[in-house]
């Protein structure tokens, strides 16, 4: 598409970087992008062993001697893509569209979290004409998945004591804290019993999903967690056995769709007791998911599961808490502390259940943490904890804060307001590296992240871009 959206100078690197595959992991292309950017211009550049990159940038005419300022994003991106659409985010470049006010993707994520700041940074890379302290780009990888990006940063590699954080999706707030948090990896072992019988298939579909930490207190239908109370209640009647199981895609997303195949010696008891509960889940659901849908059909099994492992894993996913847990007592309306049962994933021997966790007090982090480790001890499972990553704590006094706070005011004649996410930002990682350095996040508005509806608004990418310029020149 041709690019006639302002800033022209963000957008046009916006544009380049959608044709460069970047999923969590995958950054390798990406990251070589931006090395040959900076060594075509000539600036200092560094890429580690996990393909973050650093590009350093000379502070203009009177600002020389300034401290430097880190300007920080991350490149990867999380792919999903709608139903139906053939998208391979392994070679195909992002198929961009405009509605309204609104870029977006055709049919898959745009990317724009975190690909705009990745935008922004190469935008005044570019320009002679922005006014700026020396400045120290830091581009991370892995932040969708494990944060092993930020979590490796060199601190001895940066001299920045002020960073600007562009991972922030709501424009006017500023981010000056962030939840900790971690992923709970269960593993039911199973035996595969022989079963050429007729079965019952469920299918959990059309629901919204989203960012499990930024929507959680939407009470949006996690699809996982709809499958199990379905099938709960189709145990109630009669023993059953599960043959296929899967939903959810991604660690920190809100499960979309979901999918169960069952055998019963009382079909028709089972069925029906499930339809009838799937008719008042939906029925709860009608103003959070309007498209909400779940459908039942006759299937064909070839073997099971055996009961046990069937009765433990029911048991484990039900019984194992989902959504919001607590509310913060010191922010009005933030969520302190939530797990999301994200994905159920059938494999060889195997059933894997992955939970996202997260909380902003570090000891309820790790107090849920054992409840699920406790559960899943009773359930004969295999519990694992990974990707742990630190809260990112409330500075009372903040110089960079201000400056902030007052360069949105001078921009568009308005107060600006500050607070805390219940989200994972790479600041707490961050922090780990460089303890004496202030941080601020902030970014554009950005709707639906995660998921194929996302979106971003073009007049805040643009009122963003002023912003950026104005904290860079008030830096001095």
């Amino acid at each position: 598409m041709s690019f006639n959206l302002e800033p022209v100078e963000v957008f046009e690197k916006f544009y380049e970087i959608t044709k460069i595959p970047r999923e969590s992991g995958n950054e390798k292309a990406m990251s070589d992008y931006l090395l040959k950017f900076a060594k075509d211009r000539n600036l200092e550049v560094i890429q580690d062993e996990l393909w973050n990159i650093i590009i350093k940038k000379p502070g203009t005419e009177g600002f020389e001697n300034s401290e430097p300022v880190i300007i920080q994003g991350h490149m990867d991106m999380v792919c999903v893509k709608a139903e139906g659409v053939e998208h391979d985010f392994e070679k195909d470049p992002i198929e961009l569209e405009v509605e309204g006010d609104f870029l977006k993707a055709k049919g898959t994520t745009l990317g724009a979290d975190n690909g705009i700041a990745v935008a922004y940074a190469l935008a005044i890379l570019d320009s002679d004409e922005i006014k700026h302290p020396p400045l120290e780009i830091l581009i991370t990888t892995q932040e969708e998945t494990t944060m092993d990006g930020a979590a490796t940063v060199d601190g001895k590699l940066l001299k920045g004591t002020r960073l600007l954080n562009i991972d922030s999706e709501e424009e006017g707030i500023f981010t000056v804290a962030s939840a900790g948090g971690a992923t709970i990896e269960t593993y039911f072992e199973y035996e595969r019993e022989e079963c050429k019988k007729p079965g019952i298939g469920i299918l959990i579909e059309g629901l919204k999903g989203g960012h499990s930490g930024q929507v959680i207190h939407e009470q949006r239908a996690n699809a996982n967690k709809v499958l199990f109370r379905i099938l709960e209640e189709g145990r109630s009647i009669s023993d059953i056995k599960i043959s296929k199981i899967s939903g959810g895609t991604k660690q920190n997303a809100i499960a979309q769709k979901a999918y169960g195949e069952i055998y019963t010696k009382n079909p028709e008891g089972v069925r029906e007791a499930m339809e009838k509960i799937a008719s008042d889940i939906i029925d709860e659901y009608e103003v959070e998911e309007p498209g909400f849908e779940i459908s039942f059909m006759d299937v064909d099994l070839e073997s099971c599961i055996d009961e046990k492992a069937t009765n433990n894993l029911i048991d484990y996913a039900v019984i194992s808490p989902d959504g919001v847990m607590s509310m913060s007592k010191d922010i009005e309306g933030l969520v302190e502390s939530s797990l999301n049962v994200a994905v159920i994933e059938q494999r060889e021997g195997e059933i894997f259940v992955e939970t996202s966790l997260r909380s902003s007090v570090d000891s309820k982090l790790e107090y849920i943490a054992r409840i699920l480790k406790n559960l899943a001890k009773k359930c004969d499972a295999r519990f694992v904890i990974s990707n742990t990553y630190p809260s990112w704590h409330f500075e009372k006094n903040s110089k960079l804060r201000d400056v902030a706070l007052e360069s949105y005011k001078e921009v568009f004649g308005k107060e600006a307001v500050y607070t805390s996410i219940h989200a994972g930002l790479e600041c707490g990682m961050l922090k780990q590296a460089l303890p004496d350095c202030e941080m601020v996040s902030y970014g554009p508005n950005m709707h639906d992240v995660h998921s194929p509806k996302e979106r971003v608004s073009i007049s805040s990418v643009k009122n963003t871009w002023e912003l950026t310029k104005k904290i860079l020149e008030n830096l001095k």
